[in-house]
């Protein structure tokens, strides 16, 4: 595949076995495999919570947090809610959309889910449990672009909060649009912000500079970017066809004047009409 000069790479799994031949990179990827029976189950098994998504999906389309329940009916020390009617081993649930379905047996669960994904190619990645504003989750999009001068440069941040009733952040699922030092105020000191801004920002520059040395075609990424309550980063997903959607809810609009430049002078021309994601008013 090195020296393909395509500038679109729409398989998840492609794009993350490139990442994580970066040693350092490799340290930000969620454990990530093809689905199937067998590899639900042990990633199940490892981490007790997952995320499954198509291979070549977009837009959080089909993204589904699947859990296993302890005994007892808790998914995880984080989760707060009553299982009780679930406290038993074996016991599993799953949230697509806003519908949340339990079973209690993996062969359910699994059969379910066959029901949801209709033998499309899945893959399953290690469940990040994400920092939260207002009780809510949410990760960071970070674009990347090819400057007009030639080297990559990180020309955006913006963070997504999801929906009150979603597992995913994106704006196009109904998520909010905040500044990232907005969401990261309770959780950081300033001085920590500064870091954690600029060390996500040489995240994504890494990330495009290591999948432009397989596909040297590629003009632009957008990098998702959760945080887990260590403030570790992690690169949930990495889009190579960025929709700038994100930075027209922000409420200062230098980075995304600079988004519109720098992809003009490489022939991108963004759609700006933004209306399922919402302004944070943070």
């Amino acid at each position: 595949m090195r020296g393909m000069a395509v500038s679109r790479i729409s398989n998840k799994l492609t794009k993350t076995r490139v990442l994580v031949k970066h040693p350092e990179l490799n340290k930000h990827i969620p454990a990530t495999r093809r689905m199937d029976k067998s590899s639900l189950q042990g990633m199940l098994e490892k981490y007790g919570m997952v995320y499954i998504k198509p291979c070549c999906g977009s837009l959080g389309k089909g993204v589904i947090r699947v859990e296993r329940l302890s005994a007892g009916g808790k998914a995880g020390s984080s989760e707060k809610e009553n299982l009780s009617a679930l406290g038993q081993k074996g016991s599993y649930r799953y949230q697509a959309g806003t519908r949340v379905s339990s079973f209690t047996g993996y062969d359910k669960l699994y059969h379910a889910l066959a029901g949801e994904t209709l033998g499309k190619p899945y893959l399953v990645q290690k469940g990040i449990r994400l920092l939260t504003y207002e009780s809510r989750p949410f990760d960071i999009r970070v674009m990347v672009q090819k400057s007009p001068k030639g080297g990559w440069e990180a020309t955006g941040i913006a963070g997504r909060v999801a929906h009150p009733r979603k597992v995913v952040t994106n704006g196009s699922q109904g998520g909010t649009i905040y500044p990232v030092e907005t969401l990261l105020e309770t959780h950081t000191s300033l001085a920590k912000r500064t870091d954690l801004i600029d060390s996500m920002n040489r995240l994504g520059v890494k990330a495009a500079v290591q999948l432009s040395g397989t596909y040297p075609g590629l003009r632009e990424i957008g990098v998702d970017i959760a945080l887990d309550k260590g403030l570790h980063p992690w690169i949930l997903e990495v889009n190579t066809y960025p929709d700038p959607c994100p930075f027209t809810k922000l409420p200062d609009d230098r980075m995304l004047r600079r988004i519109v430049r720098y992809g003009k002078a490489y022939g991108r021309i963004y759609c700006l009409k933004c209306t399922k994601a919402k302004r944070g008013m943070g």
